[in-house]
Protein backbone atom coordinates (compact mmCIF):
# COMPACT_ATOMS: atom_id res chain seq x y z
CA UNK A 1 0.00 0.00 0.00
CA UNK A 2 1.39 3.49 -0.95
CA UNK A 3 0.06 6.68 0.11
CA UNK A 4 0.98 9.73 -1.77
CA UNK A 5 0.39 13.42 -1.47
CA UNK A 6 0.45 15.12 -5.39
CA UNK A 7 -1.15 18.34 -7.07
CA UNK A 8 -4.56 18.17 -7.25
CA UNK A 9 -4.22 18.97 -11.33
CA UNK A 10 -5.44 17.22 -14.40
CA UNK A 11 -2.68 14.45 -15.60
CA UNK A 12 -0.91 14.32 -12.08
CA UNK A 13 -2.53 11.05 -11.14
CA UNK A 14 -1.67 9.50 -15.00
CA UNK A 15 2.52 10.57 -14.28
CA UNK A 16 2.61 8.99 -11.12
CA UNK A 17 1.09 6.13 -12.75
CA UNK A 18 3.12 6.14 -15.33
CA UNK A 19 6.51 6.84 -13.12
CA UNK A 20 5.41 3.73 -11.15
CA UNK A 21 5.09 1.50 -14.35
CA UNK A 22 8.55 2.02 -15.06
CA UNK A 23 9.56 0.00 -12.59
CA UNK A 24 6.95 -2.37 -12.58
CA UNK A 25 4.44 -1.47 -10.11
CA UNK A 26 0.91 -3.61 -11.29
CA UNK A 27 -1.93 -1.02 -9.96
CA UNK A 28 -4.41 -3.18 -8.70
CA UNK A 29 -6.75 0.27 -7.11
CA UNK A 30 -6.55 3.48 -6.39
CA UNK A 31 -8.56 5.68 -3.81
CA UNK A 32 -8.72 8.77 -2.93
CA UNK A 33 -8.29 9.80 0.10
CA UNK A 34 -8.33 13.30 1.00
CA UNK A 35 -8.24 16.43 -0.77
CA UNK A 36 -6.60 19.54 0.41
CA UNK A 37 -5.34 23.19 -0.65
CA UNK A 38 -4.74 22.40 -4.04
CA UNK A 39 -3.33 19.08 -3.25
CA UNK A 40 -4.72 15.25 -3.17
CA UNK A 41 -3.49 12.28 -0.99
CA UNK A 42 -4.02 9.03 -3.13
CA UNK A 43 -4.14 5.18 -1.49
CA UNK A 44 -2.47 2.90 -4.07
CA UNK A 45 -2.63 -0.89 -3.57
CA UNK A 46 -0.16 -2.45 -6.07
CA UNK A 47 2.14 -5.26 -6.66
CA UNK A 48 5.84 -5.31 -7.45
CA UNK A 49 7.87 -7.94 -9.14
CA UNK A 50 10.50 -9.84 -7.40
CA UNK A 51 13.49 -8.17 -6.83
CA UNK A 52 12.33 -4.87 -7.41
CA UNK A 53 13.23 -2.97 -4.05
CA UNK A 54 10.50 -0.59 -2.20
CA UNK A 55 13.20 2.29 -2.70
CA UNK A 56 12.71 2.15 -6.22
CA UNK A 57 9.31 2.52 -6.13
CA UNK A 58 9.61 5.78 -3.98
CA UNK A 59 12.09 7.09 -6.37
CA UNK A 60 9.66 6.80 -9.35
CA UNK A 61 7.20 8.74 -7.38
CA UNK A 62 8.99 11.64 -6.48
CA UNK A 63 10.47 12.01 -9.89
CA UNK A 64 7.26 13.90 -10.73
CA UNK A 65 7.19 17.36 -10.06
CA UNK A 66 5.67 17.98 -6.79
CA UNK A 67 4.51 14.00 -5.57
CA UNK A 68 5.30 12.99 -1.93
CA UNK A 69 5.51 9.50 -0.73
CA UNK A 70 3.96 9.91 2.58
CA UNK A 71 4.06 5.70 3.43
CA UNK A 72 4.81 2.44 1.38
CA UNK A 73 3.62 -0.84 3.68
CA UNK A 74 3.20 -4.36 2.77
CA UNK A 75 -0.42 -5.12 2.93
CA UNK A 76 -1.31 -8.56 3.28
CA UNK A 77 -5.33 -8.30 3.83
CA UNK A 78 -7.79 -7.99 0.80
CA UNK A 79 -8.59 -4.57 0.10
CA UNK A 80 -11.26 -2.97 -2.33
CA UNK A 81 -12.84 0.26 -2.88
CA UNK A 82 -16.22 -1.16 -1.52
CA UNK A 83 -15.04 -2.00 1.89
CA UNK A 84 -17.81 0.39 3.39
CA UNK A 85 -20.31 -0.96 1.18
CA UNK A 86 -18.97 -4.69 2.00
CA UNK A 87 -19.64 -4.02 5.61
CA UNK A 88 -22.80 -1.79 6.21
CA UNK A 89 -24.31 -4.62 3.94
CA UNK A 90 -23.18 -6.94 6.41
CA UNK A 91 -23.86 -4.99 9.31
CA UNK A 92 -27.56 -4.49 8.16
CA UNK A 93 -27.54 -8.52 7.60
CA UNK A 94 -27.04 -9.12 10.82
CA UNK A 95 -28.20 -6.16 13.11
CA UNK A 96 -27.63 -7.36 16.40
CA UNK A 97 -23.93 -8.39 15.50
CA UNK A 98 -23.26 -4.80 13.55
CA UNK A 99 -20.71 -3.75 16.38
CA UNK A 100 -18.81 -6.90 15.95
CA UNK A 101 -18.96 -7.05 12.45
CA UNK A 102 -17.13 -3.52 12.10
CA UNK A 103 -14.70 -4.43 14.01
CA UNK A 104 -13.59 -7.53 12.81
CA UNK A 105 -13.46 -6.51 9.19
CA UNK A 106 -11.81 -3.05 10.18
CA UNK A 107 -8.53 -3.94 8.92
CA UNK A 108 -10.09 -4.63 5.84
CA UNK A 109 -11.81 -1.52 5.40
CA UNK A 110 -9.46 0.62 7.24
CA UNK A 111 -5.95 -0.88 6.33
CA UNK A 112 -5.52 -1.06 9.91
CA UNK A 113 -3.57 -3.57 12.11
CA UNK A 114 -5.62 -4.58 14.51
CA UNK A 115 -9.08 -3.63 16.15
CA UNK A 116 -11.07 -4.11 18.97
CA UNK A 117 -14.29 -3.46 20.53
CA UNK A 118 -14.17 -2.62 24.56
CA UNK A 119 -17.61 -2.37 26.68
CA UNK A 120 -16.09 1.22 28.13
CA UNK A 121 -18.27 1.01 31.39
CA UNK A 122 -17.10 -1.93 32.34
CA UNK A 123 -13.70 -1.90 30.82
CA UNK A 124 -13.93 -5.13 28.99
CA UNK A 125 -12.84 -6.24 25.87
CA UNK A 126 -16.05 -7.66 23.10
CA UNK A 127 -14.52 -8.48 20.12
CA UNK A 128 -11.09 -8.62 18.95
CA UNK A 129 -8.75 -9.02 15.75
CA UNK A 130 -5.97 -11.86 15.50
CA UNK A 131 -3.16 -9.45 16.17
CA UNK A 132 -4.75 -7.07 18.47
CA UNK A 133 -3.14 -6.99 22.12
CA UNK A 134 -4.79 -8.80 24.99
CA UNK A 135 -5.46 -5.64 26.31
CA UNK A 136 -6.46 -5.95 30.42
CA UNK A 137 -8.35 -3.33 32.20
CA UNK A 138 -5.22 -1.35 32.45
CA UNK A 139 -4.62 -1.66 28.60
CA UNK A 140 -8.24 -0.31 27.95
CA UNK A 141 -7.39 2.19 30.22
CA UNK A 142 -3.83 3.67 28.28
CA UNK A 143 -6.08 3.96 25.37
CA UNK A 144 -7.67 7.11 26.45
CA UNK A 145 -11.03 8.53 26.65
CA UNK A 146 -13.48 6.00 24.36
CA UNK A 147 -16.64 7.93 25.14
CA UNK A 148 -15.71 10.61 21.85
CA UNK A 149 -14.50 10.07 18.44
CA UNK A 150 -10.82 11.02 18.23
CA UNK A 151 -7.21 9.43 17.04
CA UNK A 152 -4.12 9.44 18.73
CA UNK A 153 -0.87 8.58 19.32
CA UNK A 154 0.55 5.74 22.04
CA UNK A 155 3.96 6.21 22.50
CA UNK A 156 6.99 3.30 21.98
CA UNK A 157 5.99 0.78 25.65
CA UNK A 158 2.24 2.16 25.90
CA UNK A 159 1.89 -1.62 26.18
CA UNK A 160 4.64 -4.26 27.36
CA UNK A 161 6.33 -4.88 23.91
CA UNK A 162 4.26 -2.90 21.83
CA UNK A 163 5.91 -0.34 20.03
CA UNK A 164 4.63 2.98 18.69
CA UNK A 165 0.74 2.88 17.99
CA UNK A 166 -1.45 5.27 15.85
CA UNK A 167 -5.18 4.84 16.55
CA UNK A 168 -8.96 5.81 16.53
CA UNK A 169 -11.94 5.74 18.35
CA UNK A 170 -15.81 5.71 17.89
CA UNK A 171 -17.88 5.11 20.42
CA UNK A 172 -21.53 3.37 19.10
CA UNK A 173 -24.87 3.85 20.84
CA UNK A 174 -24.68 1.56 23.45
CA UNK A 175 -21.74 0.87 25.91
CA UNK A 176 -19.19 -0.07 23.47
CA UNK A 177 -16.38 1.61 21.58
CA UNK A 178 -14.73 0.71 18.35
CA UNK A 179 -10.61 1.06 18.68
CA UNK A 180 -8.67 0.90 15.49
CA UNK A 181 -5.28 1.07 15.15
CA UNK A 182 -2.01 1.47 12.94
CA UNK A 183 1.18 0.05 14.19
CA UNK A 184 3.81 2.85 13.21
CA UNK A 185 1.55 5.01 10.68
CA UNK A 186 0.09 6.32 8.64
CA UNK A 187 -1.39 8.96 10.54
CA UNK A 188 -5.50 8.57 10.63
CA UNK A 189 -6.97 11.79 8.39
CA UNK A 190 -10.14 13.42 8.95
CA UNK A 191 -11.78 11.60 6.43
CA UNK A 192 -11.03 8.46 7.77
CA UNK A 193 -12.73 9.30 10.91
CA UNK A 194 -15.59 10.38 9.60
CA UNK A 195 -15.81 7.28 7.91
CA UNK A 196 -15.65 5.63 10.97
CA UNK A 197 -18.40 7.40 12.95
CA UNK A 198 -20.20 6.84 10.20
CA UNK A 199 -20.28 3.52 9.86
CA UNK A 200 -20.27 3.43 14.22
CA UNK A 201 -23.82 5.70 13.72
CA UNK A 202 -25.21 3.13 11.41
CA UNK A 203 -24.49 0.20 14.03
CA UNK A 204 -28.01 -0.07 15.70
Amino acid sequence: MLRVALPDRPGTLGAVATAMGTVGADINAVEIVEKYEGYALDDFMLELPGGVQPDSLVTACTSVQGVEVLWLSRYPEPWGLQGDVDVLNHMTEYPERAEEILTLESPEVFRVSWAVLIDRVRSQVLARTDLAPDLTAEGIAALGPLDELRSDELPDGWLNGWSETLIAVAPFRSDASIVIARRGGPEFLQSELARLRHLAALAL
